[in-house]
């Protein structure tokens, strides 16, 4: 059996300015999970490999025999085609997507580009493979903010900026297939470079979080048990303001002891034109099937932030055995953290905003 899952413009559902690492490390983390847990089954990422792509999390897959990396681009339809005519794929996960809310209101046509006739051109070539289940990874942007209202799969589409309104379109190409066939973290990577967080407006908009390897589990949670055609919620009650979100990862990092000291690490900017409050969504469906989330926030987050500051441990270890240790660490959570990522929350890899 042979898997795929389309990465392009890499990204993930979670809520953030910039969903392409978020995505990007999500999309990883199942391959992995895919990888190592299924070794009858050949897993194929397709890649676009864009401006901010990154390998690094696979690394530790990349030479398994049930791993295939192809680089490719899904809007080259001839290409798609004959991915599926060549690799006989069975299940396709689509994780691929322009994703910056920022950047999408000065380049909306590419978003359109990217996010609607791509996904168009992968389900179109799905459908035509017979492939068996065809997974959309969306975004609970679709719906649009709300300050008392929880949504649930059957609300309306309300999106608020260009990219959610590409991710909306996207979905309602996949849903026409089956209804015709039924078919965190930019904060991190800029106090580590000893330079403020960037907050929009207030900060007090507030967002859902889920650690990764919830994530990965929702995931293979609807792959083993999602009906067809059906829409899944994949989120949490746990909900932070940006703002508090940035001054606990000051108080972990730069280990600041009163409220005055936290506010000198904090950048206040001009909001985007629209900047929802909130993206309040009901995942009972999705709980239905047996998923919950089981990381609680204050260990996701001491957990994420020790693995972008010391990917590999060492420091524990050293303190643990007074460095007088020879040691090997594998691990599929590091992740590079650099400046070319330029946008909130974009190296948080093992938090991620709340998608469906």
């Amino acid at each position: 059996m042979g898997i795929t899952s389309p990465l392009s413009t890499l990204n993930h559902p979670f809520k953030s300015d910039n969903k392409e690492g978020t995505r990007q490390a999500s999309a990883s983390h199942v391959i992995v999970s895919l990888v190592e847990d299924y070794p009858n089954y050949m897993i194929i990422n397709l890649d676009k490999l864009d401006y901010c792509a990154s390998l690094k999390n696979l690394e530790t897959i990349s030479n398994k025999q049930n791993y295939k990396f192809i680089q490719g681009d899904i809007c080259n339809s001839h290409f798609v085609k004959l991915l599926f005519e060549t690799e006989k794929i069975d299940i396709v996960l689509h994780f691929a997507a322009q994703t910056h809310v920022d950047l999408s209101f000065v380049r909306a046509f590419e978003f359109t580009y990217v996010n609607v006739y791509g996904t168009h051109v992968l389900v179109s070539a799905a459908h035509e493979a017979r492939v068996e289940k065809f997974i959309y990874v969306s975004t609970d942007e679709v719906y649009g903010g709300s300050l008392d209202k929880e949504f649930d799969e059957s609300s309306p589409k309300q999106p608020t900026n260009p990219y959610a309104s590409s991710k909306a379109a996207a979905e309602c190409f996949v849903q026409s297939y089956w209804e015709r066939y039924k078919v965190i973290p930019k904060f991190i990577s800029l106090l580590q470079h000893n330079r403020k967080c960037c907050i929009h407006g207030s900060g007090l908009q507030t967002r859902n979080f889920l650690y990764a390897t919830d994530v990965v589990e929702a995931f293979l949670t609807v792959l083993k048990k999602g009906k067809p055609g059906e829409i899944y919620n994949i989120g949490t009650n746990f909900e932070m303001s940006v703002l508090q979100l940035a001054k606990e990862l000051i108080q972990l990092i730069k280990e600041t002891s009163s409220e005055s000291e936290m506010e000198t690490w904090v950048d206040y900017v001009n909001d985007r034109p629209t900047n929802d409050m909130r993206y309040p969504m009901k995942s009972e469906k999705i709980q239905g099937l047996g998923w919950r989330p089981k990381v609680p926030w204050k260990e996701g987050i001491k957990k994420t932030s020790m693995l972008c500051i010391d990917p590999f441990g060492e420091r524990e270890i050293q303190k643990k055995f007074k460095g007088n240790v020879i040691y090997f660490y594998n691990t599929i959570n590091s992740v590079e953290c650099h400046d070319k990522l330029f946008s909130l929350f974009k190296l948080l890899h093992l938090l991620y905003f709340q998608q469906q």
